[in-house]
């Protein structure tokens, strides 16, 4: 298979996990839901006061003719929302995380152990309060890249044709990347694996980077969907990482009942 395929096939075995071990399921939802609310907030904010934000930033334009300045504003509008979207839904994970820190790291760590040959997983033996300044230090930096990027697809969204057709794909492909980092940092920061390190592991195998996050990203954009998915995301993410770090795994149960251990 594919490695675009076996990234999709990840994110399918996290959510089938998750609904195998449905016990802490509902806490989980807490983290997203708080987040979800504040974003809603925020992205509501931004459609009520786009006009006058747009009208602001370009009074160039007041000249113009009534058609004419319609039509670019109302581009810059659309654009502008584009934008914040994409945002949202890169640092929607990293916030949820970072609000969600002590459940997805147990949660992380109860994969690993399921997988496991011997039971165990990996334990970074960090204060939590290390942890939580760790996780926000990388999801900003990762945030700077996201920034830098997203600014270019912006100003390439202007290119006739182009800015409508593959500047939207590459701006999933974009998400799906820096998702697919964010989620897999929790699983990743227990090994003492930095930022630096986690981008150049995520790097050797982009296709099956994309294949887990892109279909993860286009999910997402659909409203509430994000918050179910989010506690088996992080599994499936952390499944990923072994697979990554060629950890030895106890994958799905074969035929006969007995386990099979993969990366061996």
């Amino acid at each position: 298979m594919s490695d675009l395929g076996v990234g999709f096939k990840y994110l399918a075995k996290g959510q089938r996990w998750m609904a195998q071990h449905g016990r802490s399921y509902g806490l989980g939802l807490v983290p997203g839901l708080v987040t979800l609310v504040l974003y809603a907030a925020a992205l509501f904010g931004l459609i009520a006061w786009s006009d006058d934000f747009v009208a602001w930033a370009t009074p160039f334009a007041d000249g113009w003719g009534e058609t004419w300045l319609t039509i670019f504003r109302g581009l810059l509008r659309v654009l502008l929302f584009a934008l914040a979207l994409f945002l949202a839904v890169i640092t929607f994970t990293a916030v949820t995380l970072l609000v969600g820190q002590p459940f997805y790291e147990a949660l992380s760590e109860r994969v690993d152990k399921s997988r496991s040959p011997d039971g165990t997983a990996p334990e970074s033996g960090l204060p939590l309060v290390r942890e939580l300044w760790i996780s926000a230090r990388d999801s900003v930096r990762v945030l700077l890249r996201v920034l830098f990027y997203g600014i270019i697809l912006f100003a390439c969204g202007f290119i006739p044709v182009i800015g409508q057709t593959v500047v939207p794909v590459l701006g999933f492909c974009v998400s799906g990347y820096f998702l697919t980092e964010e989620l897999t940092a929790v699983a990743l920061q227990r090994r003492g694996i930095e930022l630096k390190e986690r981008l150049a592991l995520l790097r050797s195998r982009r296709s099956l980077v994309l294949g887990f996050g892109v279909p993860l990203t286009l999910a997402y954009l659909v409203p509430f969907v994000a918050v179910f998915l989010m506690p088996g995301a992080v599994a499936g993410a952390t499944l990923m990482a072994r697979d990554l770090l060629d950890e030895p795994s106890v994958d799905d149960e074969s035929d006969d009942g007995a386990p099979v251990i993969a990366g061996q």
